[in-house]
């Protein structure tokens, strides 16, 4: 059977070389190697294995530039820059958050929140593919700027199936950090 060693190889290698590929080495200043394990554990805990944890990465990136001494003028804390009044609301529900300066519990609060915001969206029918900008949206600016931005968005273009339909009516910082998301991302491809 000639064709036989053929589909064997396309059986084996094809599924090993796609694994392959999704810790390949970004080469990009921003991306280094450090907090992958925790930015891996916690998107697979919290968002399941079918997402990309780089997205978060870059979330970290586009946040503190990975810095876990980051603090913001109006508080924000660590490498995901979580208020820390945020930080105690997540720990109702996740006790073992301990310390949001802890470059472990702050990445895991931030997916956690994620994941949050991801839901509030699924339930308003965002695509699935556009749901994670709207999470970012709405970490940054908060949920209610986010839904007045699609509010405003859908008076104008009915139903909404992008993040690029909402974003001319959020705020500007939000514009720019989904934006920032989204390019770290498209440098690593």
């Amino acid at each position: 059977m000639p064709g036989r060693p053929i589909r064997w190889l396309l059986f084996v290698c094809l599924p090993v070389l796609a694994l392959a590929s999704v810790d390949k080495p970004v080469e990009h200043d921003d991306w280094t190697k450090d907090y992958d394990r925790l930015f891996r554990k916690y998107t697979k805990h919290y968002f399941g294995p079918h997402v990309d944890w780089h997205w978060f990465k870059a979330q970290g990136i586009a946040e503190s530039g990975l810095n876990p001494e980051a603090k913001s003028a109006v508080g924000a804390v660590g490498i995901m820059q979580v208020m820390p009044a945020t930080f105690e609301e997540i720990r109702r529900d996740n006790p073992h958050l301990v310390n949001i300066r802890d470059p472990r519990w702050n990445i895991a609060a931030a997916i956690y929140y994620d994941r949050q915001m991801y839901r509030k969206w699924k339930k308003r029918e965002v695509p699935t593919g556009e749901r994670l900008f709207f999470a970012f949206a709405s970490y940054n600016a908060g949920l209610g700027n986010v839904l007045r931005a699609y509010r405003r968005a859908a008076t104008q273009h009915g139903e909404i199936k992008a993040w690029g339909q909402v974003a001319p009516h959020a705020p500007n910082e939000t514009r720019r950090y989904v934006h920032r998301i989204d390019r770290l991302m498209s440098e690593r491809r």
